[in-house]
């Protein structure tokens, strides 16, 4: 029997040949582009909050060891590195590690990446903060890859969860609307039936012996065309939960 996975290869190659398109902010991946502001800033305030940082530097997570799954070209680690953290990022794409160790080297940025995943125990050492963003609904074997990510965490250590919900409104809006009518992103990107529900990660954290401690929506306004952080989780969200 072979060692059980959490790499979806359908997956894998899906993203792989979208993967020159990066840092291209109006090419397929420009809805991560679009909202990378406001995780960005979630991200940060509640590591400062969370290890009672100060918000007063311009590398306030300096003090921090971050993990970034499911990193793709960077678009996370890179701003996590410039803010002072000591960041690794894995992807299970080859291809995705390459472009984010070539774009990383080229803006001067000391970032780990590995073609990982974290049921591979080939990752030294833990983590203050593990950031699954928008990887959940792609993984194989979700209890497995949140049980190897877990172990990774150290004890007190927040993990970041963002995915997107499975209700009506998501299948319109992050379906049809995105993949179909506003054609933001490559139809077939995402599955309905993949999308996950808050409260059926909130269990399998609490399983894992982690406690919740917050979720918020991330909302797009339709006028402004901006993204914001709001209480509506029916379409995207993140949660946060620290490990005991």
């Amino acid at each position: 029997m072979g060692l059980m996975t959490t790499i979806n290869k359908e997956e894998i190659q899906k993203f792989s040949k979208m993967a020159d398109e990066w840092w291209d902010a109006n090419g397929k991946f420009k809805p991560l582009h679009a909202f990378n502001p406001v995780r960005i800033e979630y991200i940060k305030n509640k590591c400062i909050s969370h290890f009672g940082l100060k918000n007063d530097q311009i590398k306030p997570l300096s003090s921090l060891k971050i993990l970034d799954i499911g990193c793709g070209g960077g678009l996370i680690a890179e701003p996590m590195s410039r803010m002072g953290a000591n960041v690794t990022g894995i992807d299970a794409s080859s291809k995705n590690i390459k472009i984010a160790k070539i774009h990383a080297k080229q803006n001067g940025l000391k970032i780990e990446y590995l073609n990982s995943s974290p049921e591979k125990n080939d990752i030294s050492g833990k983590f203050d903060v593990i950031l699954n963003l928008e990887i959940v609904e792609h993984v194989e074997n979700l209890d497995l890859f949140l049980k190897h990510s877990s172990k990774l965490l150290k004890k007190n250590g927040i993990m970041f969860i963002a995915t997107i919900n499975r209700t009506l409104q998501s299948y319109i809006k992050a379906i049809v609307g995105a993949e179909y009518i506003l054609r933001w992103l490559p139809i077939g990107t995402h599955s309905w039936e993949k999308f996950l529900k808050p409260e059926e990660i909130e269990r399998k954290l609490n399983d894992l012996n982690f406690t919740k401690i917050n979720l918020d929506g991330i909302q797009y306004n339709m006028i402004t065309r901006e993204w914001h952080k709001g209480n509506d989780c029916s379409v995207n969200y993140i949660l946060v939960a620290k490990k005991n």
